[in-house]
């Protein structure tokens, strides 16, 4: 009796370590958001999204990533608090500075010189700015909100583009968004799973693409991978990673 009570307390120990019974599985670790459509989603669909998603560094180190900013077709700079919901965007065509909190809609904004404080005013301008960091971030982070509430996605088999063989996956809305009528088709990697081009659908109904872009030169930022400074030249550049950054960024101009 003596040498078995070691013995099973070395097999408990065991078993406690075994990674691969504490594991968990791809879905487990990306639980889809409250109003995703998993009803109307097929698991083909699912599998391949979570797939993306551990590909991209994984839910866990996408919650925890804190700030990144990035450059918008050479247009305007943003600069997101994950955490926190606020967000700096600064506008070279039109010299105004959005600070606005995307969670609550509330925030600043200075045109040039002069900073608005007329509520109807302010508040269309705020509206402003987080249409235009819902557009901006979707361009940076589509692959990380893949499974986000009111999407529904498809998977479309394989598919061909520019003598390449790839996954493709379609995803539609549901209220959600300033554009739900739009559609997006993913074209993503067979071993790597990673997103490597998506085509554009101005309509659901549509059978013809609006454009089909490049979705490439990952880099890894912080825990994560991202696509910035694309071949096609668009989309987001200069993208960084940060884990902590000065308050005042997003409260003064």
């Amino acid at each position: 009796m003596k040498y078995l009570l070691p013995l099973i307390v070395l097999a408990l120990l065991v078993s406690a370590c075994n990674p691969s019974e504490n594991k968990k599985t791809l879905a487990e670790q990306n639980p889809p958001a409250e109003g995703f459509d998993l009803v109307g989603s097929d698991p083909a669909a699912v599998e391949l999204a979570d797939s993306i998603m551990h590909a991209m560094g994984g839910r866990e180190n996408w919650d925890n990533t804190r700030f990144i900013s990035w450059n918008f077709f050479g247009r305007r700079d943003l600069t997101w608090d994950k955490q926190t919901g606020r967000v700096r965007i600064v506008s070279q065509p039109d010299s105004t500075i959005y600070l606005v909190n995307v969670n609550t809609g509330a925030g600043r904004v200075r045109i040039k010189e002069t900073e608005i404080t007329e509520p109807d005013s302010l508040k269309k301008l705020l509206d402003k700015a987080k249409s235009i960091w819902i557009n901006d971030s979707y361009w940076l982070v589509m692959p990380f909100k893949i499974k986000d509430s009111g999407v529904t996605i498809k998977y479309m088999g394989e598919d061909s583009l520019a003598g390449q063989r790839y996954n493709s996956l379609v995803l539609t809305f549901q209220e959600v968004g300033v554009t739900p009528q739009n559609k997006y088709k993913l074209y993503v990697d067979k071993k790597e799973k990673l997103v490597r081009h998506w085509a554009y659908y101005s309509n659901a109904t549509q059978d013809t693409a609006n454009f089909v872009r490049a979705w490439d030169n990952y880099q890894k930022y912080g825990n994560i991978l991202l696509s910035g400074d694309r071949t096609d030249g668009g989309g987001p550049k200069s993208v960084k990673v940060d884990e902590s950054l000065p308050d005042a960024l997003f409260t003064e101009f």
